[in-house]
């Protein structure tokens, strides 16, 4: 990786919206990410959730459940901690698009329903701090600031 892609993937500024948008979602995305890969909190675990992804026809569903698990809990720990942010930030999104579009979207708009809209919610809080970056607080800016001395 060269260093000026590094620097490229690492620039942020010093804002403290970053972090008040990044650290709630990471906490909230690891623990929908541990139900999926770990079965914490009343989750399913690989095989169960494997299972769900199936039956909507994400196959093979164990994997799908292990890809859907990992984005989550790990893109999830990136944000919080503010590490690789923007990639973090964008598998999230496009892990929130396929939930919207495969398992909401038929539900309506509201959450009482099945709906998409706390998906659609942890969408474009990924998206916005995937075009902002991880600012204040974060591994990313400690990084920004070693590259640029």
């Amino acid at each position: 990786m060269s260093l000026q892609f590094l620097k490229k993937l690492v620039t942020t500024n010093n804002s403290l919206s970053a972090f008040i948008l990044r650290a709630p979602i990471g906490i909230i995305l690891m623990a929908h990410g541990s139900q999926k890969l770990f079965g914490w909190f009343g989750g399913y675990g690989l095989e169960g959730t494997g299972q769900f992804m199936s039956s909507l026809g994400l196959d093979p569903g164990y994997l799908m459940a292990l890809l859907a698990g990992s984005a989550e809990f790990f893109g999830g720990l990136a944000l919080l901690i503010g590490f690789l942010t923007r990639p973090a930030a964008a598998v999230v999104a496009f892990t929130m698009l396929i939930a919207i579009f495969s398992v909401h979207i038929s539900h309506g708009l509201f959450i009482a329903n099945g709906g998409y809209e706390y998906a659609l919610s942890l969408f474009v809080v990924a998206i916005a701090i995937a075009i902002q970056g991880a600012g204040r607080f974060s591994i990313d800016k400690m990084i920004q600031s070693k590259l640029s001395s």
